[in-house]
């Protein structure tokens, strides 16, 4: 039997997935890899195009067609399954969205999969083979110290070359915030892969640069912590050597042990969730975590650049205690700490994620006309009724981000401050690199935000914040 795993992208995401590094899928080539003799398999991801998807879905060449979707693209999934039930293909659809909404998923899809299908996906080749695919497949949480979770680092799509490996260590999240779906996917536990296995797996790939997708690398109690770093110690001794990043919790930057190791094995830097500055948010979140080290963010994200790690710091705009001046505000207090990336999105309510069952149940989203207004919980559209502002006017909050973010000669001047705060060359090439493709992203971005809104902004206090931001001021090396 031959099998096409693909994954399906929206068409909306606004050159999110076709600026800087192209990264895998790693759920995709996690089943690749188990997909047993004599059957066959390709991957065929869009972030390379979505052009040639269509014509490759023929019973000729293939016999089994699955597919994996975050929200913003299960539009276009469900577009493709049209294409392959035409056809009569066998069409099977998994990941965070088909197990948010399976009986949506359902209606274009010959067969769901809900949860994780790691363990249930011998059983799904075995009765597609035979002719007998379900309606319906019911994941679980397996433990992962029997071989599971290993990618086919090898495997490429058909339709491009990943510049990037990709790895995961752990699976889970204890910490449950309010917006995302992780805890609710993979679980409140940790469960973690044999450090052999991993190891193996780290060897097994020619990629020069690594991403460890793990959704909290440290974790949140002394037990994670220490797994952790008995992980980074072995990949000092016998791991193939390599840069790499991953996400974590601030926690972190307070043990200078584990810093150490990261920054030795091979860590340029760690992906942290600080969310926003306000700790009504944080609490409304569900970020407990975060609420009790809040004071402490400056010293915490010092601890990474002393270890040479540069701090890749994500936040959300939109919460309810959050105003026309929270991008801003945002965007310089995050530069005057330390922050070296910065990733600022809109808030947006993920169905499967308890953020998203409140505010329907308060008639607060308005992007729901589904499935084709999926398409638009991209991160970078607000779908629902902010609090103290329009959702056209949080838009237009980071349109202004994202002009002075076009304009301002800010790349290389915020790639010296990490250089001089971590000592590491390698990290400010990371650093320089990631940012670069974000103003890529800005510059392309903002005529269509032009487009949109009818105007440039004016200066205005908003706006001199903003470039003070990108500036070379703010800041202390």
């Amino acid at each position: 039997m031959r099998i096409a795993l693909i994954n399906p992208i929206a068409r909306r995401c606004q050159g999110y997935h076709t600026t800087g590094t192209f990264m895998p899928q790693l759920g995709l080539q996690v089943l690749a890899d188990l997909v047993p003799d004599p059957h066959e398999v390709d991957i065929i991801d869009e972030i390379f195009g979505a052009e040639q998807t269509a014509d490759l879905l023929t019973p000729d060449r293939y016999d089994l067609v699955g597919m994996t979707a975050y929200t913003s693209g299960a539009t276009r999934a469900y577009e493709l399954a049209g294409v392959c039930r035409q056809r009569n293909l066998p069409c099977i659809m998994g990941g965070p969205h088909a197990w948010a909404v399976p009986e949506e998923a359902a209606r274009y899809f010959d067969s769901v999969a809900v949860g994780e299908c790691d363990a249930i996906w011998p059983e799904i080749i075995e009765d597609a083979a035979s002719g007998k695919l379900k309606e319906r497949y019911n994941g679980s949480l397996p433990d992962l110290s029997s071989g599971l979770g290993r990618a086919a680092q090898g495997l490429d799509p058909i339709n491009g070359k990943y510049d990037i490996g990709c790895i995961q260590t752990s699976r889970g999240c204890p910490i449950g915030c309010d917006f995302c779906s992780v805890t609710l996917f993979n679980g409140r536990e940790i469960r973690r892969r044999p450090i052999d296995d991993i190891i193996e797996e780290w060897n097994s790939s020619d990629k020069p640069f690594m991403f460890v997708v793990d959704d909290n690398f440290y974790g949140v109690g002394q037990k994670h912590a220490d797994w952790a770093k008995e992980l980074m110690r072995e990949i000092i001794k016998r791991g193939k050597k390599r840069h790499w990043f991953s996400q974590t919790s601030i926690n972190m930057g307070r043990d200078i042990e584990g810093l150490k190791l990261a920054k030795k094995a091979g860590c340029c830097a760690m992906l942290v969730g600080l969310e926003t500055f306000n700790p009504a948010n944080l609490k409304t979140y569900s970020k407990g975590l975060n609420t009790k080290l809040l004071e402490e963010y400056r010293q915490l994200i010092d601890g990474f650049h002393k270890a040479g790690l540069a701090m890749f710091g994500c936040f959300i705009m939109g919460a309810d205690e959050d105003t026309e001046d929270v991008v801003a505000d945002t965007a310089l207090k995050g530069v005057q700490i330390g922050v070296d990336i910065m990733q600022i999105t809109n808030l947006t309510p993920l169905p499967g994620t308890k953020l998203y069952k409140r505010w329907m149940e308060e008639g607060r989203i308005h992007a729901t006309n589904y499935p084709e207004d999926w398409e638009r919980y991209t991160f970078v559209e607000t779908v629902y009724d902010p609090a103290r502002m329009s959702a056209q006017r949080l838009d237009e909050m980071i349109y202004e981000m994202r002009l002075a973010a076009a304009k301002e000669p800010w790349v290389w001047k915020r790639t010296l401050k990490t250089l001089l705060r971590t000592g590491s060359l390698a990290t400010a090439i990371f650093v320089h690199q990631t940012n670069a493709g974000w103003k890529k992203l800005a510059k392309a971005q903002v005529p269509l935000d032009l487009e949109r809104f009818g105007y440039e902004p004016t200066d205005n206090e908003r706006t001199r914040k903003l470039h003070k931001a990108f500036s070379l001021r703010c800041g202390k090396p």
